[in-house]
């Protein structure tokens, strides 16, 4: 079967941003198996793996926040430049660490996506009962509760899964790497 194209060489990095909760890493695993099976070379970085591994001895004060991100932006830039189509979901809350990703990855590889979900979905959603505790004062400096998110003002695509199907989504997704 030939390899789909997409309209970016080296592949882009999808930056998938949004609220805990907000489907991020749904949407991201959905769309990594579809293209799989069509033998595309892609991988997904969420924020919650990297955070058990090459991000566990950071915190989430803004500045480990900050690392975070640039640790995951260089790692998304090697795996481009590797032929690897990269989906990173992670919550990135603040505009100028997801600029700061972007400069990282390359202006022509980095394609920010807003999953818009309000963060009242989120939080009746609540898939680890992270919002609970946030509430309640466990979690402090939880995203969305405690501690501000920053939306980007113009993503590449907005996503709300408060109204959008998993398919939809996905499908989304693909239309906008087909550009």
């Amino acid at each position: 079967m030939p390899q789909p194209t997409f309209a970016i060489t080296p592949p882009p990095t999808l930056w998938l941003t949004g609220l805990s909760g907000a489907g991020k890493t749904s949407i991201a695993l959905a769309l990594e198996q579809q293209l799989r099976a069509e033998g595309r070379a892609v991988f997904v970085l969420d924020g919650d793996v990297l955070r058990q591994g090459l991000n566990r001895d950071l915190g989430f004060a803004p500045g480990d926040r900050r690392e975070n991100i640039r640790r995951t932006a260089e790692v998304a830039r090697l795996m481009n430049q590797a032929g690897v189509l990269v989906i990173a979901a992670l919550i990135s809350p603040y505009r100028e660490d997801r600029s700061m990703a972007g400069e990282i990855i390359g202006a022509a590889q980095f394609i920010e996506v807003h999953v818009s979900t309000p963060v009242e979905v989120c939080e009746a959603r609540d898939p680890k009962g992270l919002y609970a505790r946030a509430r309640t004062g466990e979690l402090p400096q939880f995203t969305g509760v405690s501690a501000p998110y920053e939306a980007p003002l113009t993503p590449a695509l907005s996503l709300d899964t408060g109204l959008l199907s998993l398919d939809e989504a996905v499908a989304l997704l693909r239309r906008r790497l087909a550009r």
